[in-house]
């Protein structure tokens, strides 16, 4: 047998199995609000119908109607949405698909096979392969004044088309390790992740409805740290402030401009985008342990962040 063959069959098989599995829990969603009709795919999650796509695609709706490639077409609800995730979380009315499987984003490699199921250009039911181009992206978002970067943000180049919004990309066990968000380009695709972080996310969104954020207080930017101090905390960059918000929980714990963040949460800090992850509703009125570089000594407060209004 020609090796080549074998690889396009093994290949082949892996693709036709992800599309086997995944697509009965992926729907055709038509949305209808003031700003007009609109189209995307959704990805059922859950036995009980609670159904994940992108925020975008439901904006300004309440709901809509889900139609799967079994041919049972059913109402949605909106549940909740969050544009600063770009995730949003649905409740189908009447059964329609089985659930997926959510994955883990953070296991992913570049350039590991994965399979975006959707339904671009009101193709319901289509299904494309391709390897994960790159790691760590970032996505801009805005919700009103506020602008946020969703990070590690998945690139890919399996193609994506308007439509394909609120998806599913897959990886090769058929686990969903991302929601298709966004066309940044001719053979480029971005893909939310499904990580720890998006699962605080979507708890929040299926309870509440809404996503509770904290608030910190800072900011500053990514410095390099001194050799021997990156070896010895297995770090090479660090968080510098430039600012504390008088008042706030970083300068109620005694954080001062030109500290450099360590680490928070015992986590390591080396950027405002590490802050900004830890900063979901769990951590409003939790303490919060940080480890700062203070004038060549390790110094630690306690911080306690506040709603974020």
């Amino acid at each position: 047998m020609d090796p080549e063959i074998d690889a396009l069959d093994a290949y082949s098989r892996v693709v036709s199995t992800v599309a086997a599995t995944l697509l009965p829990s992926v729907a055709s969603l038509t949305v209808r609000s003031r700003r007009g009709e609109g189209a995307g795919s959704a990805v059922v999650y859950t036995s009980d119908g609670f159904t994940l796509t992108s925020a975008h695609v439901v904006a300004g709706a309440d709901g809509g109607v889900a139609e799967f490639t079994n041919g049972v077409e059913t109402r949605f609800d909106v549940v909740g949405a969050d544009p600063l995730s770009d995730l949003a979380v649905l409740r189908i009315r009447e059964p329609g698909g089985p659930p997926a499987t959510l994955g883990n984003a953070d296991d992913l490699r570049i350039g590991q096979l994965v399979v975006a199921v959707g339904n671009p250009l009101g193709l319901a039911g289509s299904v494309t392969a391709g390897v994960v181009s790159a790691l760590g992206r970032s996505l801009p978002v805005r919700d009103g004044r506020h602008l946020r970067l969703v990070d590690d943000v998945i690139q890919t180049d399996a193609a994506l088309n308007p439509g394909n919004s609120g998806g599913a990309l897959s990886d090769s066990a058929s686990r969903v390790v991302g929601i298709n968000t966004a066309v940044a380009g001719i053979g480029l695709g971005l893909a939310v992740p499904i990580n720890n972080t998006t699962r605080v996310i979507l708890s929040e969104l299926m309870s509440t409805g809404h996503v509770r954020r904290a608030w910190l207080g800072v900011a500053g930017a990514t410095v390099p740290l001194p050799q021997p101090l990156a070896a010895r905390l297995g770090q090479s960059k660090a968080l510098r402030l430039a600012e504390v918000v008088p008042g706030s929980p970083a300068g109620e714990a005694g954080l001062y401009v030109g500290d450099v963040v360590l680490s928070a949460g015992g986590k390591p800090i080396t950027g405002v985008q590490d802050v900004l992850k830890l900063m979901l509703g769990p951590a409003i009125g939790a303490r919060l342990p940080i480890t700062v570089l203070r004038k060549g000594a390790l110094v630690d407060v306690v911080a306690v962040p506040a709603p974020l209004d």
